[in-house]
């Protein structure tokens, strides 16, 4: 390739990345003078590459909003990030495209990239393997998922189709505080109108959503994220558990998944009964589950003083996981073969 034309692509790299560019800065890191920069800038618009000036003390150049840009031009280090982000999008479910859209962008940037980068990309995907399963497909639809983003970030109230858990459906009307991509998984917050409350949604439960007119101003407090950890914590299930552990509040929660437990100071530094006694803080510890037989490892993975206030069931399992443990412990090792 020769040097101007090398040049030439090099400012449209620059362009590429957004926002005004100063003849100068061009000049500067181009390695020509202002004047050549002005005449790359005339080899772009022959070529249809819709390049705006910009008046005034803080003036260059620019690219035109809303323009798809030919040629792709990524380094090794972006066509990798490019193609991994999909694949990983792909396997976790958070990818934001429904159907098979994540696989033709995949293949739209293989195409046009030069073909001994595409091999050694190749390479890496093939070569590469997941410890877990790929996720289930739980990606909204653009058509929800955009108009959505457009009512948080510009704080509109919005309307959509909803269909619970229990699969009655119905329209909503939401001020959307914030999106939440977790477990797989994208979720909005907000306050539902209908019931004057704060709650949190599901995008692949919402079939349709619609911004509308008007604005709202979102209220002090919790962060959109941990508003829908907050949520899934406490959503109703068949156990509700409480146990009170030793150490503080901000100590117990370091150890615990936010969408899992709740956990809060217990009031006072008295121990529970038949803890052992001790002046150390103890807290509150609520957990909702559909199931118990997990909870006996999550609560000895603590390595804490625990005391299980309800339900008996759980107590029954810890003293049957202890058990087993202690079992297991006085084993030995069966003599070698041979």
């Amino acid at each position: 390739m020769s040097r101007p034309v090398s040049r030439v692509l090099t400012l449209l790299e620059l362009l590429q990345a957004g926002g005004v560019r100063t003849v100068a800065e061009l000049a500067d890191r181009l390695g020509v003078g202002e004047r050549t920069v002005r005449r790359y800038v005339d080899h772009l618009v022959d070529l249809d590459v819709p390049v705006e000036s910009v008046r005034g003390r803080y003036g260059g150049y620019r690219l035109a909003p809303g323009h798809r840009m030919p040629p792709l031009m990524l380094t090794d280090d972006e066509a990798l990030a490019v193609l991994l982000g999909l694949v990983a999008g792909r396997r976790t479910g958070i990818t934001a495209a429904a159907g098979t859209a994540g696989e033709t962008a995949a293949a739209k940037v293989r195409r046009v990239l030069p073909e001994r980068l595409r091999r050694r990309l190749d390479a890496v995907l093939d070569s590469l393997t997941f410890t877990t399963e790929a996720a289930g497909s739980a990606a909204p639809p653009a058509a929800v998922l955009l108009p959505i983003a457009d009512a948080v970030r510009h704080h509109r109230p919005v309307s959509v189709r909803y269909t619970g858990g229990s699969g009655r459906g119905g329209e909503r009307t939401l001020y959307p505080y914030g999106l939440v991509a977790h477990g797989g998984r994208w979720y909005v917050t907000g306050r539902d109108l209908s019931v004057a409350a704060d709650r949190t949604f599901r995008l692949d439960r919402i079939a349709g959503a619609r911004v509308l007119p008007g604005t709202f101003e979102p209220p002090p407090g919790p962060a959109p994220a941990e508003r829908v950890l907050t949520a899934l914590a406490t959503a109703p299930y068949r156990h509700e558990v409480t146990v009170r552990v030793r150490g503080t509040a901000e100590e117990v929660r370091g150890l615990l998944p936010a969408s899992v437990a709740t956990v809060a100071e217990a009031g006072g530094v008295e121990a529970p009964p038949g803890s052992g006694g001790g002046a150390e803080p103890w807290c509150r510890v609520e957990i909702r589950a559909e199931r118990l037989d997990w909870l006996p490892g999550l609560l000895a993975s603590l390595d804490r003083p625990f005391v299980v206030e309800r339900p008996d069931e759980l107590r029954a399992l810890v003293a049957d996981l202890a058990d087993r443990l202690r079992d297991a412990a006085r084993r030995t090792a069966p003599p070698p073969y041979g």
